[in-house]
């Protein structure tokens, strides 16, 4: 191969490289053998991953830590089928992500070839754009495009099909281009004025954090603006990790099982400032704290997206602006001092919060979760990041950890299953030098526990906490809650996730009394290895205010 010539796979590499890529996530197929290929001779390092699905969502946490789009590549049909899961995640959680997916070679398409599927007809829903690159030489320009969609605007992911028999074509080799920025989109002055003129005349203020975005410096400035103006802040559905719980006027998260006492303050304020999310139907309680489609409060809705704004709610004053930028303006607003009864306000909001993020110790069963949470609360690092699927597990992890930095967390918004281990692998591969738990319930595990190998293979010391109560905990909540004492469908037999960690090549421990959990912990991190903790709980202690027989005896007439 002369030096300005290149096979459609060497060129998509050079676009990534180009690009600053230094991570791509892939299970290998034959439909994208070229690129395989052009990997070997490239500095980004490929992660080869058990499943699709895993993939898929260690490209999305990547792209959750860092705000770049997260680079997964799977081959064709079975394959793209499985990494719809995290495809999916990416769609909801707003996440950028670019998948590459081998596809059957030009002359047989549409004739139902090989693992065929359309992907531009089967993907629309999952992603902001679905396209197929049919002529290499036009690899530069989908790339260019592919990276500004999946950051501009909503951020999310993009699907780019590649013909196997395209990767291998040999053209001209163009000038590799890297793409531009994103558009950076700032509120306009007049509005940031009306911002301020709402917010100096409410007397009950509430600004909501959420969606993707943001930067460290982003936070950092509503952090510092709330605590001159005495304001309230909450954070959306796992998005935590946009403001330090331990700051004056944190008062929240706005999510799953939120604090009755912040729920009525939702509920009553004279005004609500949304910034970068979309209050759907997790943080909203199925959408009853805002009235649809004119909120009884005073609304403010701040997207980057314009088709966001008056999607759902009609505010009073919609702002089209990044988080980013939108932060930098209102850090400079020239807000009045806030009077006696505002500070108060969110004193008390701020210590409601202390309240209720303060674990009990007792429950039942050997192993109490709020004691398990209140040893790591006095011992993780504050920069640790914390990571979790989906599951009443969960939230131990929501309500009781305090997240005080960014990129400190990720976890599913969508409520997927599966995703705190392939989540943990991506975030540690960004932030290699932070400590990274991922929260597992039994159910949740398996889904995706074969990356476990993926974590041993690469050494990626992450200590995955696996809590075992034998069922799929949530659903059989709610079906003793609505057809209490019949059981079906959600008991589960599990091994011994402490010998599988170990049968891996990794560290396991396994905990069935409170107070062997500290000891374990400690010997899972100086290990060095992949670890997993299992934590045996009792299944009665399914919530933290409420045993399943609670539930159970509550919904019996």
């Amino acid at each position: 191969m002369t030096e300005n010539k290149r096979t459609g796979g060497q060129l998509i590499v050079d676009c990534l490289a180009a690009n600053d890529v230094s991570h791509a996530f892939c299970v290998p197929g034959e439909s994208y053998l070229a690129v395989l290929d052009a990997l070997h001779d490239s500095t980004i390092e490929t992660i080869v991953c058990r499943q699709e699905g895993g993939a898929a969502m260690m490209a999305d946490a990547w792209g959750k830590m860092t705000g770049r789009p997260g680079i997964c590549f799977v081959t064709r049909g079975p394959g793209a089928a499985n990494a719809t899961a995290g495809l999916h995640i990416a769609r909801q959680d707003s996440t950028p992500m670019i998948l590459f997916i081998g596809q059957v070679q030009r002359d047989a398409r549409e004739r139902e070839a090989f693992q065929e599927i359309e992907y531009r007809r089967a993907l629309g829903e999952y992603a902001k754009w679905v396209a197929e690159i049919d002529d290499a030489a036009c690899i530069p320009e989908f790339l260019a495009r592919a990276f500004r969609v999946a950051t501009s605007g909503r951020p999310g992911p993009v699907v780019l099909s590649m013909p196997e028999d395209m990767l291998r074509d040999v053209v001209e080799s163009p000038v590799v281009p890297r793409a531009a920025p994103p558009v950076a989109i700032p509120p306009a002055p007049s509005q940031m004025s009306d911002l301020a003129h709402r917010l100096d005349r409410a007397e009950r203020p509430l600004i909501i954090l959420g969606g993707s975005g943001w930067t460290a410096k982003a936070k950092g400035a509503i952090e510092t603006q709330a605590e001159k103006a005495a304001l309230p802040i909450c954070c959306s559905l796992r998005r935590q990790m946009l403001f330090d719980h331990l700051h004056p006027s944190y008062a929240g998260d706005v999510g799953i099982a939120i604090n009755p006492a912040l729920a009525e303050e939702v509920r009553t304020a004279d005004l609500i400032v949304l910034v970068g999310g979309r209050m759907s139907e997790m943080p909203s309680s199925g959408y009853t704290l805002l009235d649809i489609p004119y909120p009884a409060q005073d609304l403010i809705h701040v997207h980057a997206d314009v088709g966001e704004l008056g999607r759902v709610y009609q505010p009073s004053l919609a702002i089209c602006a990044d988080p980013a930028s939108f932060a930098e303006a209102f850090a400079a607003l020239d807000l009045d001092e806030p009077n006696p009864a505002r500070a108060e306000r969110t004193a008390r909001m701020h210590q409601a919060y202390l309240d209720w993020s303060t674990p009990p110790l007792e429950g039942p069963g050997k192993v109490q979760m709020g004691a398990v949470m209140a040893w790591l609360e006095d011992n993780l690092p504050p920069d640790a990041i914390l990571t979790n699927g989906a599951g009443n597990y969960a939230t131990w992890v929501h309500r009781f950890h305090r997240f005080r930095n960014f990129a400190s967390q990720a976890a599913p918004t969508s409520g997927s299953m599966g995703y705190g281990l392939p989540g943990a692998i991506g975030a540690v591969l960004a932030n290699p030098e932070r400590l990274t738990i991922a929260f597992a319930g039994d159910g949740c595990f398996l889904m995706t526990g074969q990356e476990f190998a993926t974590a041993v293979h690469y050494r990626l010391p992450i200590i995955v906490i696996v809590v075992n109560n034998g069922m799929y905990g949530t659903i059989r909540m709610h079906q003793e809650r609505d057809y209490p004492g019949r059981v079906s469908g959600t008991g589960l037999t599990n091994p011994d996730f402490a010998a599988y960690a170990r049968a891996f090549g990794g560290h396991g421990e396994t905990v069935e009394t409170s107070g062997e959990f500290a000891a374990a912990f400690e010997r899972a991190r100086q290990s060095g290895l992949p670890a997993i903790i299992e934590i045996r709980q009792d299944p009665e202690a399914i919530t933290p205010a409420r045993t399943l027989s609670d539930i159970r005896d509550a919904a019996r007439p």
